[in-house]
C-alpha cells in the first residue's frame, strides 16, 4: 500500500530543506573578565556582536578586570583574539591623570608668578613715573655758588 492510497484525502508529505541555517555558529565571542578580588567566579559574556564584544571588554578592562576574548572555532573549540590587561591599564591611566595633574599645578604656579611679576614691574613703573613727576614739579635750585640755576626740567636753551 503506497502513502497515496493510504489518506487519499491527504496530500502526498514531501520533505522540503528548512529555511534555517543549521551549521554551525563560528561567528561568536566570548569576552571572559576576572578580577583579583575573586578570580574563582570569572565573569563571562558571549555574544555574536564584535562592536558589543569590544564595548563588554573595554567596560571589563577599565573595572579593572583582566579581560580575554575569544573567538569560536566551531565544535566547542575556542581562539583567543587579544587580551587586555585591566589593573596595568588602570594602573597607566592614574598615573596619566596624576602626571596631568602636577603639570597642570605647575602652569598655574608659573601663571600667578608670572601675574605676580607683571604687577610688581607694573608698580614699580608707577612709582618711578611718581619720582620722576616729583622731580619734574620741584623748584630750580642754586647748586653752585655762581647761583646758576640748575634742575632737570629746564632746557639747554634756557639756562
Amino acid at each position: 500500500m503506497t502513502s497515496a492510497r493510504k489518506h487519499p484525502d491527504r496530500a502526498p508529505h514531501r520533505r522540503r530543506a528548512s529555511a534555517t541555517d543549521r551549521t554551525k555558529n563560528t561567528k561568536s565571542f566570548r569576552v571572559t573578565g576576572s578580577w583579583d578580588k575573586r578570580p574563582d567566579r570569572p565573569a563571562i559574556k558571549v555574544t555574536s556582536d564584535k562592536h558589543e564584544r569590544d564595548r563588554v571588554a573595554r567596560e571589563m578592562s577599565e573595572q579593572g578586570a583582566y579581560v580575554i576574548v575569544e573567538k569560536h572555532r566551531g565544535h566547542g573549540l575556542w581562539r583567543t583574539l587579544y587580551e587586555l590587561d585591566g589593573p596595568a591599564l588602570v594602573a597607566e591611566r592614574r598615573a596619566a591623570e596624576q602626571e596631568q595633574r602636577r603639570q597642570a599645578a605647575e602652569e598655574r604656579h608659573r601663571a600667578e608668578q608670572a601675574e605676580a611679576a607683571r604687577l610688581a614691574a607694573a608698580e614699580q613703573s608707577e612709582r618711578d613715573r611718581a619720582d620722576l613727576a616729583r622731580l619734574m614739579v620741584r623748584p630750580p635750585v642754586a647748586r653752585e655758588q655762581c647761583g646758576r640755576r640748575d634742575a632737570r626740567h629746564v632746557t639747554g636753551a634756557q639756562r
